[in-house]
Parts: C-alpha cells; sequence; structure tokens
C-alpha cells in the first residue's frame, strides 16, 4: 500500500476521554474511531491487525481439529429461557420484538445456539467434536471503558467441545488450554493460567488467561515462590489461626452506644479486636433473605458467595430491608438465636470461641459467642477476599496481587447445556447420555488491545510483527527526488513479489513528520531511502523496538526482512 492512497487519519494530540495506553494510540494511529460509547469502527490498520489476530488464533484452532462455523447472532429469546440465562443476563442482553412480535435477542455468547447443533448428534461414535467461530457478540455493558478493552458490540472466537464423558472433556480441555498458550505466545503476550469463576457459563472448572497491565480491571492473586495464581473471585489463602481464650456459657449482653463499625466496637470494648468479632451481613441470595457471617477483619467476596452456594443473582439488603428481618440497623446485627433466616458462614470462623457480635437490637452487642454453640450455620464455605501479603495456600510464600486484562477463558460446562436443550447420544451399551460441552472464548479485539497494553513506549505503539499491520514501511526522504522514487519503487515491488507486507510512505511531508508517523502506528521495521544513502547504494535499516539504525545494501533489505519475519514463524 503507498501511504499517499491510505486513509491512515492519525491525529497529533492525545484524544481527551482517552485514558488507557491503547485507547490513546489506537486513536492517535487511525486503527478506530468511535460511534458511539462502547462501540467503535474499525479503521482498514485496525482491521488488517485485527485479521492477523484472527489468522492466527484459526492456525491453532485447526491445528487442535477444531472446525470453523459460523452461527447466527439473532437468537430466540426462548433458548435463553429454557436455560435460565435470560434473567441470569438480564442485564447485559439486548432484547426486543420482531415485525411478527416474536421476542428475540442479540447473542452475548453462543452456548445455547451450538447446543441446538449438537442435538444432531446421536452416537457417541461421532464424539469428540470441536467446533469454533468468530462471530459478533452484543453486551450492553454498564460502563464501557478503555476503547477495544471493554465494550458492548465485539467479535469474539468462541469454540466448544463435545464429548461423551467427563474423561474427554478433560482432554479436550488441556488440549485447548495448550493451544491458547501457543496463541498468546504468538500475539507476543505473556499470558498466566488462573483458576477463575465460571460466573454466568456454568459449569465446574474454568481458567482464565491474564495479562499484566495497569489499566486491567481483574485482580489476580499470585505466588511468585511456587506459581499459584487465581482470579480474586476464586483465590483463597492460608489463615492464621486465632487462639480463642475460654469463655462464658452462653453470650452476654452489652451496651454500645453510637457504635456501628468494627473499628468502632475494637476501640469501645478492649477484647473485641477485629479478629474476635462476627460481622453479619443480610444478603439476598436467589432473592432468600440470607445471614453472611465473616470475621471481623475480613471482606466477603461476592462472587465467591454466589459460586460456593449456587446463586444466580445476589444482592445486599438495604436499610428497611434489614430492619424488618431483624429487628435491628447494620452495625448491630448478629446470628445468634436466629433460626428463621439462612445462615452462611465463612471458614475462618468455624471452631471459634468468645466472639463479639451485634444483638440484633440497636446499640447492643454480646460477648462470649461460640459459633458452634450458639449460631445455627446451615453452610460454612469459603468466600473471604484475599490480599496480598497473605500466606499462599500451596507453599506458604507471601501471596502478592496484579492488575490485569483478562484475554481468554475456558470452561467446563459439563452436561449442563445439553440436559436443557436435549442435545444426547447413544453411549457403547445403546443408552442415550448427555453431551459433556467445554466452552472456550477469546475476544479478538480486546486482544489488539492488550498487545497494545504490552508493546508500545512513549512514541506509539510497537507491534510484534506477526500481527502489525506492515511489516515494514518505506520511508523516502524526498519524493522529489527520481533517484530515490526509482528505488523505493523497485524495492516496494520486490517485497511484495516476497510476500513482504509493505507500506510505502510516498507522501510530501517533512522527514520528521513521516518518522514520527511510523513510529506512532508502529510498523516493525522502517527503510529509510534518501539521496546521500543512495549515492553508496545503501538505506537506512531501523527496528522500531530497539530505534538502532544502520546502514545496509539497497539489494539486502528483501533478505533481512525475510530473516526478520521466518525468526517468529510458529
Amino acid at each position: 500500500m503507498r501511504w499517499s492512497r491510505a486513509f491512515i487519519p492519525t491525529l497529533r494530540e492525545d484524544p481527551a476521554a482517552a485514558e488507557a495506553a491503547s485507547h490513546r494510540l489506537l486513536l492517535r494511529g487511525g486503527y478506530i474511531r468511535q460511534l458511539m460509547s462502547g462501540v467503535y469502527s474499525l479503521l482498514p490498520l485496525g482491521t488488517i491487525v485485527h485479521q492477523k489476530v484472527e489468522q492466527i488464533i484459526r492456525e491453532e484452532m485447526n491445528a487442535v481439529g477444531a472446525q470453523e462455523c459460523i452461527l447466527p447472532n439473532l437468537h430466540p429469546r426462548e433458548i435463553w429461557e429454557k436455560t435460565g440465562r435470560a434473567d441470569l443476563m438480564a442485564d447485559i442482553l439486548f432484547s426486543f420484538k420482531d415485525r411478527r412480535d416474536g421476542e428475540v435477542v442479540l447473542g452475548v455468547t453462543h452456548e445455547e445456539i451450538f447446543t441446538t447443533v449438537a442435538a444432531e448428534l446421536t452416537s457417541y461414535k461421532q464424539l469428540p467434536q470441536v467446533w469454533y467461530q468468530f462471530q459478533t457478540k452484543f453486551r450492553d455493558e454498564p460502563r464501557p471503558r478503555a476503547g477495544l478493552l471493554r465494550v458492548r458490540e465485539f467479535t469474539m472466537k468462541d469454540a466448544y467441545t463435545f464429548d461423551v464423558d467427563d474423561a474427554g472433556l478433560d482432554v479436550a480441555f488441556q488440549a485447548m488450554g495448550a493451544a491458547y498458550r501457543r496463541i498468546f505466545r504468538r500475539l507476543g503476550l505473556d499470558a498466566i493460567g488462573v483458576e477463575a469463576s465460571s460466573g454466568a457459563m456454568g459449569g465446574k472448572d474454568s481458567t482464565e488467561f491474564m495479562v499484566e497491565a495497569e489499566v486491567g480491571e481483574d485482580v489476580v492473586i499470585h505466588c511468585p515462590s511456587c506459581g499459584y495464581a487465581a482470579n480474586v473471585e476464586r483465590a483463597t489463602s492460608a489463615v492464621s489461626p486465632v487462639a480463642d481464650e475460654e469463655g462464658p456459657s452462653e453470650p452476654t449482653p452489652f451496651d454500645t452506644p453510637g457504635v456501628r463499625t468494627i473499628a468502632g466496637l475494637a476501640e469501645f470494648d478492649e477484647p473485641s479486636s477485629a479478629d474476635r468479632q462476627i460481622k453479619t451481613m443480610v444478603y439476598f441470595l436467589d432473592d432468600v433473605p440470607t445471614l453472611v457471617l465473616m470475621r471481623g477483619d475480613h471482606a466477603v467476596q461476592e462472587q465467591k458467595l454466589m459460586d460456593t452456594t449456587g446463586t444466580a443473582h445476589a444482592r445486599a439488603a438495604d436499610g428497611p430491608e434489614v430492619l424488618e428481618l431483624l429487628g435491628a440497623n447494620p452495625g448491630s446485627l448478629g446470628a445468634v438465636g436466629v433460626s428463621d433466616l439462612r445462615v452462611v458462614a465463612d471458614l475462618a470462623l468455624q471452631g471459634r470461641t468468645n466472639l463479639t457480635t451485634g444483638a440484633n437490637k440497636d446499640d447492643v452487642h454480646l460477648r462470649g459467642v461460640d459459633m458452634a454453640r450458639d449460631i445455627a450455620v446451615a453452610e460454612w464455605v469459603d468466600i473471604r477476599e484475599v490480599s496480598a501479603g497473605e500466606p499462599c495456600v500451596e507453599c506458604g510464600g507471601t501471596l502478592e496481587e496484579k492488575k490485569t486484562i483478562e484475554i481468554g477463558h475456558i470452561f467446563k460446562l459439563g452436561t449442563r447445556y445439553a440436559e436443557i436443550l436435549g442435545a444426547s447420544v447413544l453411549d457403547a451399551n445403546g443408552k442415550p447420555q448427555p453431551i459433556t460441552m467445554g466452552s472456550y472464548g477469546i475476544g479478538v479485539g480486546r486482544n489488539v488491545a492488550a498487545i497494545v497494553e504490552a508493546h508500545h513506549d512513549e512514541r506509539g505503539i510497537v507491534w510484534p510483527i506477526a500481527v502489525a499491520p506492515y511489516e515494514v514501511v518505506l520511508t523516502v526522504v524526498k519524493v522529489d527526488d527520481e533517484a530515490s522514487m526509482t528505488a523505493a519503487d523497485t524495492l516496494y515491488s520486490q517485497l511484495r513479489e516476497a510476500s513482504i507486507d509493505v507500506l510505502l510512505d510516498d507522501r510530501a511531508e517533512r522527514p520528521g513528520v513521516k518518522f514520527a508517523d511510523a513510529e506512532l502506528i508502529g510498523i516493525p521495521y522502517r527503510v529509510t531511502i534518501g539521496p546521500r544513502g543512495l549515492a553508496n547504494g545503501e538505506v537506512e535499516f531501523t527496528p522500531r523496538s530497539t530505534g538502532e539504525t544502520e546502514a545496509i545494501a539497497l539489494g539486502a533489505v528483501v533478505d533481512r526482512m525475510r530473516q526478520a519475519i521466518d525468526a517468529i514463524q510458529p
């Protein structure tokens, strides 16, 4: 492509609303333009990068025997209602009626739709199957942000495996995990796989692939000593035991005027340090009022609460609801003697004695509470939010926190969707078995943004050559110099014949503008063609990653570029 004919609308200044490096540089480099909140146009450069990322993913999917499909974006709402996800994902689901008054949704994801296709499978002999697609997804995100990192319309590669049993799913899950690691290496991303919540997808196991980034919305708990890593929604840690003193034979009430917080009670009553208090919160778990109990110095992790209790929807009760249920306001709540509400307690409270908690009477607390004796706990669960500095549950090392971007997620779905939507096969004994499924997603645009977050400097993007829109840019210093343009045109043709993606900067611009633009859009290599060098049969060769320029023979450019490209081939 000749730059004079290309549409590359670069910007000299940073867009005011763009805070993430990827958002700022993709806008400045002329890769994307915003249409409305969370919706972006991919301009020519952005489209090329997007396609190259897709192709790397496609090659690795094909390498594990996956077959590419294209399934619809328009879905009958009825299918989503059958699986319960019309309600579960109602807050991000685009839903409307067609002209025949039929209820339709736009695809948030495609588990249901792929399952309807899998319903045509009849025998275990047809399994395993691996299917995938690149398809647009629509999610009504409440807070789109950071350009392509959180949007409302995007392309996802979603893949699905179909097996006869869990053993087959385990094999497929491992194969897909390995394929994902190869994909991210080829994209130039240093990804780590972490334990994660399955959330609205369901299933028993899932792994998120994360890259560290300051603009990341996810927090990963990581142990540098042993490599343990988990999303904060899944992470656990070792809890230092607390030695409890012997308490009274029954809880003792005492007045606490104006005390409404853990810290306030610790200051008011000397024996009641935060680790000796019971924090009592009221949640509605799938509309069932539930008391959630934590150690006073611990915080509840709501996704862990949902996952461990099998809850689809969770919300904290408001003040009037709390008062109606327990007869007291937040800050004076407790579970002692409560028999008509479900009680869920964190494992850190198990076996504890001589604790302090609210008495369900404003300005009154109880001392000497024994968890086993005084509180009817229905479920003991790990719902504590883990923080940096705590001991690793695997090796005892010190845990660290990392802000990350999720670039891929794989799930073991099991038979949930198959059972609901009637996808089964006859096994070796002639008995019907629901198909066991896995789901595997990669957001293409988010990976484009993640690559920029990982590969940029103060001058612009530094694309890995595998995904760059062009592999080399030919910068002509003086386009009105006939010898320079003749050499540039010849080299341009030679590079194209060698199947090397080349951009010829033939614009009548100052050299400084051309150099700045080439660095901004991030082309991996620049060949500078000027009269002075050509007099010696040379051009300047500059890798974008180092900025170190060397003079090389004009006839050596194609071979040098071929070596650079071959060095990154899978």
